[in-house]
């Protein structure tokens, strides 16, 4: 199994550097084809100029999302056309609402889509709305990528968020062909619970299933000596420096996510490394 189909959204050339290097250093290693969407994005909402529109102004929005998708494709040919992998290169107009529908359409086609992160001062909403819209409309895997983070095509060492949860157990498999090509894996469990099926052996069960897949795991049982279960990954991750993380995504409700923060959204604020996500 290996990833043939990758997919890249771009909705701001200023963030789109990192992603495309990584894009193109996984189809280099996995023989894969690149499929990037350049999208404009007019971000009025809708019905904003419904009564009494002024045609000028309507006009100049849709103008601006429309060069701002042909000044990202032109960039993502330019970068594509020097790699020497397999690519192809499509652009369009998107209103804000209407994102999630262009981008789950190309998403459910791809085994992955390789993202800038979604959050900082130079972002967008839209970018978050593209990584939650080929997640969850396009079920698709998604990679995360830091702005500064080295590409590689195949990661040697990864670090595997595991609380037992659905989502996690998802990304896992996931992941399994990074998994598989790996150095070695470490299996991370922040303060097992003490009545919980694999209290005796946190992760046990799990190691047993990547072992039998040829993943070479290691257990890391680690206490929350920080104020948030993201930190204490993403130390962990520097301390043995990792090439990814892997984990579930949204634990809890996409509205609770929005509002309190949660593992999920802190990882991808906060992260040095790609962080792979699933649910």
């Amino acid at each position: 199994m290996a990833y043939k189909s990758l997919l890249t959204v771009l909705t701001d050339v200023g963030i789109a550097k990192a992603a495309l290097e990584h894009v193109i250093a996984l189809a280099e290693a996995q023989d894969a084809h690149v499929d990037a969407l350049c999208l404009g994005v007019d971000r009025t909402q809708t019905g904003y100029y419904y009564a009494g529109a002024n045609a000028i102004i309507i006009q100049e929005t849709l103008t601006r999302a429309r060069a701002e998708a042909a000044e990202a494709m032109q960039y993502v040919k330019d970068v594509l056309g020097r790699s020497g992998v397999h690519w192809a290169v499509d652009e369009g107009v998107a209103q804000i609402a209407d994102l999630n529908r262009h981008v789950a359409h190309r998403a459910r086609f791809a085994d992955l889509v390789v993202l800038p992160r979604p959050y900082g001062e130079d972002r967008g909403g839209e970018v978050e709305a593209t990584v939650e819209a080929a997640m969850f409309e396009g079920d698709a895997p998604v990679l995360v990528v830091p702005d500064n983070a080295t590409p590689k095509g195949k990661p040697e060492k990864i670090l595997v968020a595991w609380n037992e949860s659905v989502e996690a157990m998802t990304a896992i498999r996931r992941a399994l062909p990074f998994l598989k090509a790996a150095e070695l894996v470490r299996i991370v469990v922040i303060d097992p619970p003490s009545h919980g099926p694999e209290r005796s052996d946190p992760g046990g069960m799990l190691s047993q299933m990547l072992a039998r897949h040829g993943v070479k795991c290691e257990i890391d049982v680690l206490s929350k000596t920080m104020p948030r279960v993201s930190d204490v990954l993403n130390r962990h991750a520097v301390d043995t420096g990792s090439d990814m993380i892997v984990m579930g995504a949204y634990g809890h409700s996409r509205f609770r996510e929005a509002i309190l923060g949660g593992a999920t959204r802190n990882m991808l604020e906060k992260s040095d490394v790609p962080v792979f996500l699933a649910r």
